[in-house]
């Protein structure tokens, strides 16, 4: 039975790794040979480039899918790679913390299938996307997100994902996801497959773009003059959660502001 990622994060910390790229921590050296050989590329402090003796490292079976993990999120990041890891079907040649080092570490390393959070710092999950998809790269894209708003699946499919989950995904699924992207397959769960053909529909129809319940809920507070501390509280959400729906409301309305977002969704007629 396939552990939910939750208890995988709960686990015992990721092998040492062999590399440097990113933001976080400090390279244990690669022994051929011993149980961390196949340990993947990991982050350290000050580190902007992936070391150039470790840009091929070796393969003891070449049927499997190579991968670049990137999370900001070093528990989740670990809990990811293990479970990749422990499915014997992936060789995960990097993980990163940020979207700049993700980039760089696709550019380099040529993964069949780059997992990404969506939300990241210096380039999120979307903006390595459009760069893979601007430079010709071979490599799939796996959106990993907190969120499953068919809008935003839309959007990471347009430019050129190809494929989409939610972190409630257990470990079996993100793997047989990897695993099927990496074959120029596309991979959606049933849910998010359903959201996404309404949301094709909407588009197709040319309706006004609509907000989620929780948008609603979110532009009607800041319409009544409330901040998003008083919104996370008033609705018993974290505040980061409230940001990422304010940030996600303001792209579908075309604004950069509070105040423009109020403004837009009243002319759209969106407050009641």
């Amino acid at each position: 039975m396939s552990a939910s990622l939750a208890a995988v994060w709960q686990s015992r910390s990721v092998t040492p790794s062999n590399c440097v790229t990113g933001s976080e921590q400090t390279a244990t050296p690669f022994a051929p040979g011993s149980n961390n050989e196949e340990a993947p590329v990991r982050p350290s402090a000050g580190a902007s480039k992936l070391c150039s003796e470790h840009l091929e490292q070796p393969m003891a079976d070449p049927t499997r899918v190579t991968v670049v993990v990137a999370d900001d999120h070093p528990v989740t990041r670990q809990g990811v790679v293990r479970a990749l890891k422990s499915s014997g079907r992936v060789h995960v040649v990097a993980e990163v913390a940020d979207g700049r080092a993700a980039l760089d570490a696709i550019r380099q390393l040529r993964p069949a299938v780059a997992l990404l959070d969506y939300k990241m710092p210096e380039l999120d999950g979307l903006e390595v996307t459009h760069a893979i998809t601007r430079d010709g790269l071979p490599t799939h894209v796996v959106l990993l997100s907190a969120f499953d708003d068919s809008s935003v699946v839309y959007k990471a499919l347009a430019e050129g994902a190809s494929g989409y989950l939610t972190k409630e995904s257990d470990s079996d699924e993100i793997v047989n996801a990897v695993v099927k992207c990496a074959s120029g397959d596309a991979y959606l769960p049933t849910g998010i497959a359903g959201g996404l053909a309404s949301e094709v529909k909407r588009r197709a129809r040319g309706a006004t773009t609509l907000l989620t319940e929780r948008e609603s809920q979110v532009v009607k507070m800041m319409a009544d003059g409330m901040s998003v501390p008083q919104i996370a509280s008033q609705l018993h959400l974290a505040t980061s959660t409230i940001k990422t729906h304010v940030q996600s409301l303001y792209e579908k309305l075309g604004v950069s502001d509070r105040g423009a977002a109020v403004a837009e969704a009243m002319r759209r007629r969106l407050l009641e």
